[in-house]
Protein backbone atom coordinates (compact mmCIF):
# COMPACT_ATOMS: atom_id res chain seq x y z
CA UNK A 1 0.00 0.00 0.00
CA UNK A 2 3.27 2.34 0.97
CA UNK A 3 4.66 1.61 -2.62
CA UNK A 4 1.46 2.16 -4.62
CA UNK A 5 0.51 5.66 -2.15
CA UNK A 6 4.09 7.03 -3.09
CA UNK A 7 4.06 5.88 -7.03
CA UNK A 8 0.97 7.81 -7.08
CA UNK A 9 2.68 10.95 -5.17
CA UNK A 10 5.28 11.28 -7.55
CA UNK A 11 3.12 10.51 -10.80
CA UNK A 12 0.87 13.50 -9.55
CA UNK A 13 3.51 15.71 -8.44
CA UNK A 14 6.14 14.71 -11.51
CA UNK A 15 4.40 17.85 -13.62
CA UNK A 16 6.09 20.07 -10.80
CA UNK A 17 9.56 18.52 -10.87
CA UNK A 18 9.40 18.85 -14.77
CA UNK A 19 8.75 22.48 -15.52
CA UNK A 20 11.27 24.73 -15.60
CA UNK A 21 9.20 28.14 -14.66
CA UNK A 22 6.02 27.67 -13.20
CA UNK A 23 3.11 29.89 -15.59
CA UNK A 24 1.51 32.15 -13.52
CA UNK A 25 4.45 33.15 -11.04
CA UNK A 26 3.36 31.09 -8.52
CA UNK A 27 6.26 30.08 -6.37
CA UNK A 28 5.45 30.06 -3.15
CA UNK A 29 2.38 27.48 -3.80
CA UNK A 30 5.00 25.09 -5.95
CA UNK A 31 6.99 25.42 -3.13
CA UNK A 32 4.75 24.31 -0.53
CA UNK A 33 3.61 21.15 -2.87
CA UNK A 34 6.91 20.50 -3.73
CA UNK A 35 7.64 20.22 0.17
CA UNK A 36 4.63 18.38 1.29
CA UNK A 37 5.49 15.68 -1.44
CA UNK A 38 9.01 15.78 0.06
CA UNK A 39 8.28 15.75 3.83
CA UNK A 40 5.46 12.62 3.40
CA UNK A 41 8.30 10.91 1.58
CA UNK A 42 11.00 11.49 3.62
CA UNK A 43 8.91 10.28 6.96
CA UNK A 44 7.48 7.52 5.14
CA UNK A 45 3.62 8.88 5.88
CA UNK A 46 0.78 6.73 5.39
CA UNK A 47 -2.50 8.00 3.66
CA UNK A 48 -3.93 7.73 7.56
CA UNK A 49 -0.79 9.77 9.44
CA UNK A 50 -0.35 12.71 6.54
CA UNK A 51 -4.40 13.25 6.98
CA UNK A 52 -3.51 14.06 10.60
CA UNK A 53 -0.20 15.66 10.24
CA UNK A 54 -0.71 18.01 8.09
CA UNK A 55 -2.70 20.12 9.99
CA UNK A 56 -0.67 19.65 12.71
CA UNK A 57 2.89 20.52 10.99
CA UNK A 58 1.19 23.43 8.92
CA UNK A 59 0.38 25.12 13.02
CA UNK A 60 3.83 24.62 13.67
CA UNK A 61 5.09 26.00 10.77
CA UNK A 62 3.04 29.47 11.21
CA UNK A 63 4.16 29.72 14.64
CA UNK A 64 7.54 29.33 14.02
CA UNK A 65 7.31 31.90 11.56
CA UNK A 66 5.05 34.22 14.17
CA UNK A 67 7.92 33.79 16.38
CA UNK A 68 10.79 35.16 13.44
CA UNK A 69 8.41 37.86 13.19
CA UNK A 70 8.40 39.32 17.05
CA UNK A 71 11.77 38.87 17.22
CA UNK A 72 13.11 39.76 13.53
CA UNK A 73 16.49 40.94 15.25
CA UNK A 74 16.64 39.15 18.18
CA UNK A 75 18.06 35.95 16.87
CA UNK A 76 19.05 34.84 20.37
CA UNK A 77 15.35 34.95 21.98
CA UNK A 78 13.90 33.60 18.60
CA UNK A 79 15.57 30.78 18.87
CA UNK A 80 14.96 30.30 22.94
CA UNK A 81 11.76 30.33 21.13
CA UNK A 82 11.55 28.19 18.46
CA UNK A 83 13.03 25.38 21.25
CA UNK A 84 10.19 26.05 22.94
CA UNK A 85 7.65 25.69 19.91
CA UNK A 86 9.38 22.73 18.71
CA UNK A 87 9.64 20.92 22.40
CA UNK A 88 5.52 21.85 22.30
CA UNK A 89 4.82 20.09 19.22
CA UNK A 90 7.25 16.84 19.10
CA UNK A 91 4.44 15.56 21.42
CA UNK A 92 1.93 16.22 19.05
CA UNK A 93 4.21 14.50 16.56
CA UNK A 94 5.15 11.75 18.32
CA UNK A 95 1.25 10.52 18.67
CA UNK A 96 0.89 11.03 15.24
CA UNK A 97 3.77 9.48 14.13
CA UNK A 98 4.24 6.72 17.01
CA UNK A 99 7.63 7.45 18.26
CA UNK A 100 10.02 10.14 19.25
CA UNK A 101 12.71 9.17 16.49
CA UNK A 102 9.99 9.51 13.66
CA UNK A 103 9.23 12.95 15.68
CA UNK A 104 12.54 14.05 15.45
CA UNK A 105 12.78 13.48 11.85
CA UNK A 106 10.44 16.23 11.28
CA UNK A 107 12.75 18.95 12.36
CA UNK A 108 16.06 17.38 10.30
CA UNK A 109 13.65 16.80 7.58
CA UNK A 110 12.36 20.20 7.50
CA UNK A 111 16.08 21.74 7.80
CA UNK A 112 17.29 19.70 5.12
CA UNK A 113 14.08 20.86 2.74
CA UNK A 114 14.81 24.71 3.59
CA UNK A 115 18.52 23.95 3.51
CA UNK A 116 18.14 22.42 -0.27
CA UNK A 117 15.80 25.43 -1.30
CA UNK A 118 18.42 27.90 0.14
CA UNK A 119 21.29 26.21 -2.66
CA UNK A 120 18.72 25.89 -5.41
CA UNK A 121 17.97 29.42 -5.22
CA UNK A 122 21.60 30.67 -4.70
CA UNK A 123 22.23 28.65 -7.59
CA UNK A 124 19.84 30.04 -9.76
CA UNK A 125 20.78 33.96 -8.81
CA UNK A 126 24.11 32.77 -10.09
CA UNK A 127 23.40 31.46 -13.25
CA UNK A 128 20.95 34.48 -13.81
CA UNK A 129 23.87 36.75 -12.54
CA UNK A 130 25.88 34.96 -15.37
CA UNK A 131 23.56 34.93 -18.34
CA UNK A 132 23.16 38.83 -17.59
CA UNK A 133 26.17 39.57 -17.50
CA UNK A 134 27.92 38.87 -21.37
CA UNK A 135 31.07 40.74 -20.63
CA UNK A 136 31.75 38.05 -17.99
CA UNK A 137 31.29 34.91 -20.06
CA UNK A 138 33.60 36.04 -22.76
CA UNK A 139 36.33 36.53 -20.21
CA UNK A 140 35.97 33.23 -18.71
CA UNK A 141 35.91 31.65 -22.22
CA UNK A 142 39.31 33.69 -23.13
CA UNK A 143 40.97 32.41 -19.86
CA UNK A 144 39.80 28.96 -20.64
CA UNK A 145 41.26 29.01 -24.52
CA UNK A 146 44.66 30.43 -23.45
CA UNK A 147 47.33 27.99 -23.30
CA UNK A 148 49.00 27.79 -19.55
CA UNK A 149 52.59 29.27 -20.06
CA UNK A 150 55.15 27.91 -18.05
CA UNK A 151 58.33 28.96 -20.25
CA UNK A 152 57.87 26.39 -22.82
CA UNK A 153 54.82 28.40 -24.37
CA UNK A 154 52.39 25.66 -24.32
CA UNK A 155 54.84 22.40 -25.34
CA UNK A 156 55.59 19.61 -23.39
CA UNK A 157 59.70 19.33 -23.43
CA UNK A 158 60.36 16.07 -22.28
CA UNK A 159 63.99 15.17 -21.89
CA UNK A 160 64.76 12.38 -23.90
CA UNK A 161 62.86 13.12 -27.30
CA UNK A 162 65.16 12.78 -30.11
CA UNK A 163 67.91 15.45 -28.74
CA UNK A 164 65.09 18.34 -28.87
CA UNK A 165 65.73 19.82 -25.23
CA UNK A 166 65.99 23.55 -26.49
CA UNK A 167 64.77 25.99 -24.33
CA UNK A 168 62.20 28.44 -26.04
CA UNK A 169 63.79 31.78 -27.81
CA UNK A 170 62.98 34.70 -25.64
CA UNK A 171 60.27 36.35 -27.50
CA UNK A 172 62.33 39.96 -28.75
Amino acid sequence: MKKIYILLLFLFFHSYFCQSQPPDGDDGNRVEVIKMAYITHELNLTPQEAQNFWPVYNNYVNEIKQARNQYPNDEVAFEKRAVEIKERYQENFKKILGNKQRANKVYTTDKQFNTALNNELKNRQQKRLQNNNPNQQLQQKQLQQQPHINGNNGKNLKKGNGGNNKKPHPPF
